[in-house]
């Protein structure tokens, strides 16, 4: 704690000098997709970090990127990981991963990583600081003391101090692995979370877990159940009767059945093939899916292996396109990240240029030539 006090106003100043004002810049004749749609030889001007035009030609004397045969993007949401420190936030711009979600940390170190938000070089940290969890329940292991619930009373000062230490969304825990909170509880927590204008996610773990939580009005599960899968019924009725999104972390699914379950290399294929099966089920009927890799967990990175997560969902049988808003305009719009997430005009001007289209094939995802953060490019 102490080199945290001393080092952090040169680590602030750092990154302050870093982010000067950039020049106007064109990116020419580029394939884009702008979040939503594709849209062929077209071109991009960013003025002061903003993206000011697009269209197919752009007049005025400009710096110029030839983007012929390239694709332009909005930069990457990484929807679930864990931070615990600055390189990490620049682990995952380095990969073009602008925004990550944070599902459960250390609060008073949080605070100091969202405040680099809007520095150069570094991803912008949303975070749910503590997650909702039972004394001694998952989340309370990681060697940090953890504020936790024993009745659906405890709610309301527990969301409060939340929000007023600065979160961004509420994270909740249904683990029965360990001592977990009832759904009383975890119903009273979404309910307050709503009350301040929060998102309320849930761990979950058991597809009767999902139910009962989606059932009593949560915005999103940051895990899919792994029991198998959900009975139609219970799909059909969530599907018409609420509004949630699904952040399935296959990646981290199936890196931990060799990691801590020592499954052999044909087993971890059937669990593979399973999770992306009910991944696909829920697709179908319509569910917004997320793409969240939940590092550090099963030795995952923060940058990287957020590729992985969209090359599955292809796999998985996903259109391309939309694997593509898994990681860009749907969890800004979930989530509520204001001005990112698309190509648009008065965007913030987070970008990716790539040499090779994912839309062809998921696997060019890797093939990022240029990083822009509100239009500065990062090395």
């Amino acid at each position: 704690m102490i080199f945290i006090k001393r080092f952090l106003p040169i680590v602030i100043l750092f990154f302050t000098i870093t982010a000067y004002t950039q020049d106007a810049f064109v990116i020419k004749d580029v394939t884009l997709f702008d979040g939503n749609t594709l849209i062929t030889k077209t071109s991009v001007l960013v003025e002061n970090g903003k993206i000011s035009q697009i269209k197919k030609k752009i007049a005025g004397t400009y710096k110029t990127i030839d983007g012929e045969g390239k694709f332009l993007m909005p930069a990457l949401t990484n929807s679930h990981v864990h931070t615990f420190m600055m390189p990490q936030l620049i682990e995952a711009a380095k990969a073009g991963v602008l925004n990550v979600l944070d599902m459960h940390g250390l609060e008073p170190m949080q605070k100091f990583m969202t405040d680099i938000r809007d520095q150069a070089g570094v991803a912008r940290m949303y975070r749910a600081g503590y997650a909702a969890t039972a004394p001694g329940g998952h989340g309370t292991q990681y060697g940090f003391e953890v504020p936790t619930l024993e009745k659906p009373e405890d709610a309301k000062q527990w969301v409060a101090d939340r929000v007023a230490s600065g979160v961004d969304h509420i994270k909740i825990i249904v683990e029965p692995w360990r001592t977990t909170i009832s759904h009383d509880i975890a119903k009273a927590v979404i309910e307050e979370a709503h009350a301040h204008d929060k998102v309320a996610v849930v761990h979950i773990s058991k597809k009767e877990d999902a139910y009962q939580v989606l059932s009593n009005e949560a915005d999103g599960l940051v895990h899919i159940w792994r029991d198998g899968a959900m009975s139609q019924e219970y799909l059909d009725d969530l599907v018409e009767n609420q509004d949630f999104f699904v952040i399935p972390t296959v990646l981290t699914t199936v890196r931990v059945q060799s990691v801590f379950y020592n499954k052999n290399e044909e087993e971890v294929a059937q669990v593979e093939h399973e999770i992306l099966k009910e991944v696909k089920r829920i697709y179908d009927a319509g569910v917004p899916i997320l793409a969240g890799t939940d590092p550090p967990n099963a030795n995952i990175n923060m940058g990287t292996d957020i590729y992985k997560e969209l090359i599955l969902f292809s796999k998985a049988g996903i259109p391309n396109i939309d694997v593509l808003k898994t990681a860009t305009s749907i969890p800004a719009t979930k989530f509520k990240l204001e001005n990112t997430g698309f190509i648009k005009v008065g965007y913030i001007a987070d970008m990716l240029l790539l040499d090779k289209n994912p839309i062809e094939n998921m696997e060019n995802i890797a093939s990022i030539t240029a990083i822009w953060k509100a239009g500065l490019l990062i090395e």
